[in-house]
């Protein structure tokens, strides 16, 4: 047994949420020898066909690992892992929200251009890349791609977007937040809504902290000088001054934690992946990775 497999203790919890085989057709490869291979293909980034004969024939976990993000499958096992982990926390619940630079390797910086084909000389078509296509930008560090995440006070994943690498955090906020989504253990609507969100200066917009205050969310952002100095040049009509707890703020640590944790996985520290679904598959399964080791 490779030391990066399930354990038994960690297989009784991820299979009730794995698909069931369908009632005609033909039916799923062993499941845990399948995503064993999936677990350490994301732990080393080693190539697919280099990927170790135990795990069985590696166009097979490739292909359930490509299959599974585009239909929604890792992010459903991520819900029924996550079920219920607000409970200990109750209103309080903190949720902290950071993002984390990742860099792109030759493998992954050449996609195909949009329309699914490479440039031919006269066929008239314009085949010049959209901006941002499948969440590559390019920096002055060169091609790269951004995790968006929000992390809980055990520094385990709560919600994830991906974007270019040149994107800044502050526009991304309210997407990040958008995708909390908490399922209950019984009856009940999911929770989408934490106590407080602590984030770093560079989410410390207007826009940001009205949208916290209609949902009801205690903001723990810092905010920038000049943003303070424009409030105060404008006098009274500059709103009142922005609250700031620096004793909740030292808890945005755990989101940093989280992103360290991430990029234990080596697939996910430097984008092998051409895909922007697929490399969302490979973050889900890092997650995974650490939900199954950090139980509810």
């Amino acid at each position: 047994m490779n030391r990066h497999d399930l354990t038994d203790a960690e297989w009784e919890r991820l299979e009730p949420l794995l698909p069931a085989n369908p009632r005609q057709g033909g039916r799923w490869a062993d499941h845990r020898t399948v995503i064993n291979g999936v677990f350490f293909r994301v732990r080393t980034n080693i190539t697919w066909r280099d990927l170790p004969l135990c795990y069985g024939n590696w166009k097979t976990v490739y292909n359930r690992h490509r299959r599974w993000p585009m239909d929604g499958t890792w992010e459903k096992i991520l819900d029924g892992l996550r079920a219920g982990c607000d409970e200990a926390e109750g209103e309080d619940w903190t949720v902290s929200m950071d993002s984390t630079v990742v860099r792109a390797h030759q493998h992954a910086a050449s996609p195909p251009p949009a329309g699914g084909r490479f440039p031919v000389k006269g066929d008239g078509v314009d085949h010049k890349p959209a901006k941002g296509r499948e969440a590559l930008g390019r920096s002055r560090g060169g091609l790269s791609t951004k995790v968006h995440l929000a992390a809980d006070r055990r520094c385990r994943p709560i919600a994830r977007i991906i974007s270019p690498g040149q994107h800044g955090d502050s526009p991304y906020f309210r997407r990040v937040l958008e995708g909390v989504r908490i399922q209950r253990r019984r009856l009940g609507r999911p929770r989408k809504r934490p106590g407080r969100v602590p984030a770093d200066k560079a989410c410390s917009s207007r826009a940001n902290r009205a949208y916290l205050r209609r949902r009801g969310i205690k903001a723990v952002i810092p905010i920038k000088k000049d943003q303070q100095a424009n409030r105060l040049k404008r006098g009274s009509k500059g709103g009142r001054p922005t609250g700031f707890d620096a004793e909740r703020y030292k808890e945005r640590n755990t989101a940093e934690q989280c992103i360290n944790k991430m990029k234990g996985y080596r697939a996910v520290a430097l984008r092998t992946d051409k895909r922007e679904r697929i490399y969302q598959g490979t973050v889900d399964v890092a997650s995974i990775r650490i939900w199954l080791r950090d139980p509810v």
